[in-house]
């Protein structure tokens, strides 16, 4: 049996996990929510975990998602 769709679930699960987390901590607190581009960013990460079979695609939104994520890095601290 191939480990590659048990990775995948694990992997999802974890992440979506991470996110409840994330999203009940800052209920209240409007500072530690995640912004818009940040969302976007999670899902392509999350979109690039599920399509990773097909390597050129998976890696393709992986770096969308992971490149989304420093700019929203980055727009947060200068905006701070």
């Amino acid at each position: 049996m191939n480990g590659s769709p048990i990775y995948i679930v694990v992997s999802v699960g974890v992440l979506a996990v991470v996110a409840l987390l994330v999203f009940l901590q800052g209920k209240g607190r409007r500072a530690n929510r995640l912004s818009s581009l940040a969302s976007l960013a999670f899902g392509f990460v999350i979109a690039g975990i599920i399509f990773g079979e097909e390597r050129v695609l998976g890696y393709s939104l992986l770096g969308i998602g992971v490149l989304l994520g420093i700019l929203d890095m980055f727009n947060r601290s200068k905006s701070e």
